[in-house]
């Protein structure tokens, strides 16, 4: 059998003011996908199956990037100017399937919906349209209908944090091999709920999505269904299909998807205004740290949610820690400006510099302080964790770009020149920093840094700042998504 490889995966925030181009997406063509194997990626998990398969793996193009601003136009033609004529040739030859490792949340300046694109211009080539077409997706994803419609299968993660990217690629890659050796290919049927999650509310060891997973598997094996698959959405993409959605992938007649659909719909509206998640001022918060004095202490921001889009380089946190010292403090900032600007320094030296708040508009601007020079690195590091969220964005080893580690008081301050998201221990401890050592570690995540940092530390705080990653959906510009939803319109 013979199955072509592609893949497109970017997590859109259309709230960040940058715009993502050609050159911010890591590219990669033909044999250079086959040197994935054994990364722990989603693509590796693929190629395992692959080859125990016995598949002829014809690999076509990837294209990936980190979670970041609006995508220029021109990332997407050009993915479809690598891909298509890889695709006519495979199937001129004789393709037998398609497996797309994709996000399902980005977009670009003018199509919020780049996915169903790809997919319905997949079909639209000859001998493509009736193979079957497989493609795996991030939780967070915007699904939309045309993807649905073009999809023989949509297969999601189900763990947030993605602890299990790997294994949703071999679990499409069984799925596929069934239809391959049956002869028979599903149908996706989809529903959107029209409501809409902060990325807080997403997590799926929390009430509404715990309980909506544990729904979709009942259904799935009752109903004798392929699959359900639930995308809890991603809210910081202003498109008209953003927000929580639902599909059934299946052999069985529609009616019976349908009803599988109502459920889900039905139990998601009947949990959703009981979602209780609170985010705390800096000022409460930091009142709760000193009178709890349970350390490690976790402050979390998600409005500067790095694996959410956002710059990573906000300040308030810094300047409140700077401003109510408590005790040893951990803070990651991406700044590639500064990390420069220390590459000339001895490592011991004192110097004056200007810190973060560059990469937003929400942000009241650089910090200027006097920081003591502990290391620079190459940011290179290995992930800790094989099955860390990370893995699912870029594989077990990961580049944070040149580093600096800095000194101010009673703050370690790490300062990166590539956005990374705190998904993993080992971005500290390749710096040889033990952040257990930290009574307060600020993180800017939303739910991904929970598997990595909830066993070493005592407490944790969510606290709500300006940014465009908030919390705060209200707060936020949207302009194309599709009303009414919940909760921006009363139900």
């Amino acid at each position: 059998m013979k199955i072509l490889l592609a893949c497109l995966f970017h997590e859109t925030n259309t709230f960040v003011e940058s715009a993502t181009t050609l050159e911010g997406f890591a590219r990669a063509r033909g044999a250079e996908l086959l040197a994935r194997r054994g990364d722990d990626s989603p693509m590796d998990g693929f190629l395992e199956s692959a080859a125990g398969y016995g598949w002829e793996v014809i690999p076509a193009v990837d294209y990936h990037a980190s979670p970041s601003g609006m995508v220029d136009d021109h990332v997407l033609e050009e993915f479809w100017s690598e891909l298509r004529p890889r695709l006519e040739s495979a199937v001129g030859e004789g393709l037998d399937g398609i497996f797309l490792i994709l996000h399902g949340a980005m977009a670009t300046s003018t199509n919020t919906d780049p996915e169903g694109e790809i997919l319905e211009r997949i079909r639209a080539i000859p001998g493509a349209a009736d193979l079957p077409l497989f493609a795996i997706l991030d939780l967070h994803a915007n699904v939309t209908e045309r993807m649905a419609r073009h999809a023989s299968a949509l297969i999601p993660y189900r763990e947030n944090p993605h602890t299990d990217a790997r294994e949703t690629a071999l679990r499409a890659a069984r799925l596929l091999h069934r239809c391959l050796t049956s002869g028979t290919i599903p149908k996706t049927h989809f529903l959107h709920s029209r409501i809409l999650l902060a990325p807080p509310d997403t997590g799926t060891a929390d009430p509404l999505m715990k309980s909506l997973e544990a729904l979709a598997r009942d259904l799935e094996r009752s109903g004798g269904h392929e699959e359900i698959g639930i995308g809890a959405g991603f809210a910081h993409a202003d498109t008209p299909d953003t927000g929580l959605s639902f599909w059934v992938v299946s052999h069985q007649p529609e009616i019976a998807c349908s009803k599988a659909l109502e459920s889900l719909f039905t139990e998601a509206h009947s949990l959703v205004t009981s979602l209780a998640s609170k985010e705390w001022g800096l000022a409460d918060a930091f009142d709760a740290v000193e009178r709890e004095r349970r350390f490690p202490a976790l402050l979390v921001e998600p409005a500067d949610n790095i694996g959410g889009g956002a710059p990573g380089d906000a300040t308030l946190l810094l300047r409140a820690l700077i401003e109510r010292p408590i005790g040893r403090a951990g803070v990651i900032l991406n700044d590639p400006e500064a990390v420069k600007k220390l590459q000339d320094s001895p490592i011991g030296a004192t110097v004056r510099i200007k810190i973060g708040g560059k990469g937003s508009s929400f942000d009241p601007g650089p910090v200027e302080l006097d920081v003591t020079l502990l290391r620079l690195t190459d940011g290179f590091f290995e992930l800790e964790d094989k099955q860390s969220h990370m893995a699912s964005m870029q594989g077990s080893r990961v580049n944070m770009g040149p580093c600096a580690v800095v000194q101010h008081g009673a703050i370690t301050i790490l300062l990166t020149s590539r956005k990374t998201a705190p998904m993993d221990l080992g971005q500290w401890l390749s710096q040889g920093i033990d952040p257990a050592g930290f009574e307060i570690i600020a993180i800017k995540a939303a739910v991904a840094h929970r598997r990595a940092y909830d066993p070493i530390t005592a407490s944790s705080f969510t606290v709500s700042t300006p940014g465009p990653s908030s919390s705060d959906l209200f707060s936020l510009p949207y302009r194309k998504i599709r009303r009414p939803i919940f909760p921006l319109d009363p139900s």
